[in-house]
């Protein structure tokens, strides 16, 4: 029977999520003092990094009761490896001259080559989200692995992005799908097998380029038109837009994932939909993730809170004042959008400030979704209450953190979990829709 694996933890890890101590099976696990002291620097604020540190914290402590750690480490859980706390030991003398700087990341290298080291017969790996640490790792001849446990699979990740099914079909289907009295059909005269929920199509008619768009409605278990929507002086420019406003003004789908490049009208088209049906819910809220470099808080900016948010909140503001100007400034539209920004009815805050609390009949937008973890959206999520539509934003290629990518962030993996659950919708925009040079910029530069 071989050994369990030993597993040493980046710092990074943790932060990522603070229930990755039990994500490695019956192996051990081994935390060097580096991470616990990297991890006491981040346990204090609201925003997830803190609350992971914290988790972690807590769940170590209860895992060590009043017991030290000894050499073999105590018992994770049942089913699971033992682990334990490595003190701080230096490199070998041949990579002494190589990692000069004392540093957390080198700490954490040089104790993971010492377990190495001294557990022969024994696979060790160093597991670190830091691509940086890991290609150091790597110079070293250290084995080192990222942590995978929340990670998209890449077939899953590549069919999100081509998710809409074409099909060229007869002139009687097309017929009764476009100009039939219920704009639907039953889904056997389109595909073989039955759809999974809101699976999308592009249905063309036999000997022609004239198409439809069209969704697989599985409260009707039919394949329904989807039709040309407009919302709040916004109209869909192209399929995949026409798609987005399906699903954002679909009360029975309660969670829609748009992703897609700059201009594709994410946000733009979400916010409008929301003011469409501001009267069905009590408030709108948008919001984004604050991505600041280095470990900082807000708080080291001057101003009060509105003034700290605002350079992070403006672009959510741009995208109003877009929906504002298709209207005169004395307009009963743009009039109501300055009520219900003056009566909160319509609240633009940062998501910090989200946490805690219960997202009851509202329509929330997520923002830049793809700088949150798995582990963040699964936090949004269960805010939501009875009536609550939400709504998430992103593109997975423009990822701001350091330890998150394409097939690792928080909006490819609800696409991933959720789909084929009738009331979530997932729609890829492809083109770009704010100018030529925009456009001409995302293909070519």
């Amino acid at each position: 029977m071989s050994k369990p694996k030993i597993f040493v933890l980046d710092t990074n890890v943790i932060l990522h999520d603070h229930k990755a101590i039990r994500h490695f099976q019956d192996n051990n696990l081994v935390i060097p003092v580096a991470v616990i002291e990297e991890a006491d620097k981040f346990k204090k604020g609201n925003d997830a990094l803190a609350f992971n540190a914290r988790g972690f914290m807590r769940d170590l402590d209860k895992i060590s009761g009043a017991d030290t750690f000894p050499p073999e480490g105590l018992p994770i859980g049942k089913g699971l490896g033992h682990i334990r706390i490595e003190p701080n030991h230096p490199f070998p003398d041949d990579f002494k001259e190589l990692f000069v700087d004392d540093i957390p990341d080198h700490r954490i290298l040089a104790t993971a080559m010492w377990v190495r080291d001294n557990n022969p017969g024994v696979f060790v790996a160093l597991v670190s989200k830091d691509v940086n640490l890991r290609l150091k790792a790597k110079a070293a001849g250290m084995a080192v692995q990222d942590y995978l446990t929340d990670r998209v699979e890449e077939r899953r990740f590549e069919n999100s992005q081509k998710e809409v099914q074409t099909y060229v079909l007869g002139g009687d289907v097309m017929q009764e799908l476009t100009y039939g009295p219920e704009t639907s059909v039953e889904w056997k005269k389109v595909v073989s097998e039955k759809p999974e929920p809101n699976q999308l199509y592009k249905l063309k008619w036999s000997g022609s380029d004239e198409s439809v768009c069209a969704r697989y409605d599985s409260w009707r278990d039919r394949i329904v038109l989807v039709k040309a929507r407009e919302a709040y002086g916004i109209k869909a420019r192209n399929d995949e837009q026409k798609m987005a406003f399906d699903a954002l003004m679909n009360r029975k789908v309660e969670l829609v994932s748009l992703t897609g490049g700059a201009g594709t009208g994410k946000t733009l088209l979400a916010l409008a939909a929301a003011l469409e049906q501001e009267r069905d819910y009590e408030q709108i809220i948008i919001s984004r993730p604050t991505v600041i470099l280095g470990n900082q808080d807000i708080g080291f900016l001057p101003g009060d809170q509105k003034t700290k948010m605002s350079p992070f909140l403006q672009p959510l503001m741009d995208n109003l004042n877009v929906i504002k100007e298709q209207f005169k400034p004395t307009s009963r539209e743009a009039q109501r959008i300055d009520s219900m920004l003056t009566q909160e009815k319509l609240v633009i805050e940062p998501l910090a400030y989200i946490r805690g609390r219960s997202l009851g009949k509202c329509f929330f937008i997520i923002d830049e979704a793809q700088n949150l973890t798995p582990h963040e959206i699964k936090t949004i999520i269960t805010r939501a209450g009875e009536g609550t539509k939400m709504v998430f934003t992103g593109d997975v290629f423009q990822i701001d953190q350091p330890y998150l990518d394409s097939t690792s962030n928080g909006l490819s993996y609800i696409g991933e979990k959720l789909d084929g659950q009738s009331i979530f919708e997932h729609i890829f925009l492809r083109k770009g829709e704010r100018s030529a040079l925009s456009e001409l910029a995302s293909k070519l530069l």
